[in-house]
């Protein structure tokens, strides 16, 4: 298979691969594959894309607690008390967020890369 595939002569309009031949990864079923091009056709629509842009939101906010706040680990046994350090990691995250936009900046965002800052320095 992949001696006949690397031998073919329009082999360059069947794939971009160097050394392997061109694959297909099909679903198990029809059904599948039809749900599959609906969705696909469907998240080209402004609708679902303005629902994704809520979504991606929520996806930093949860990464941002997770990253800055330990989100993933907890130091109480029982969902009840983890439920609560949830709440409240939660609430930190948010007072954090607030406190950040009502502070004024202190210095820019990021700093100029230093190819940005040799073509901006006086000659």
């Amino acid at each position: 298979m992949k001696a006949t595939c690397l031998a073919c002569p329009v082999r360059p309009q069947c794939t971009d691969a160097v050394s392997g031949p061109r694959s297909l990864a099909l679903l198990p079923t029809r059904e599948l594959h039809e749900i599959q091009q609906h969705n696909r056709l469907d998240q080209r629509t402004e609708d679902w894309q303005r629902r994704y842009a809520i979504r991606a939101g929520i996806e930093a906010t949860l990464s941002q607690n997770v990253r800055a706040c330990g989100l993933r680990r907890t130091r109480y046994r029982g969902l009840p008390k983890t439920h609560i350090g949830h709440v409240l990691t939660a609430l930190a995250c948010s007072v954090t967020r607030i406190a950040d936009w009502i502070a004024e900046p202190t210095r820019p965002r990021r700093a100029p890369s230093h190819f940005r800052a040799l073509c901006t320095a006086p000659s």
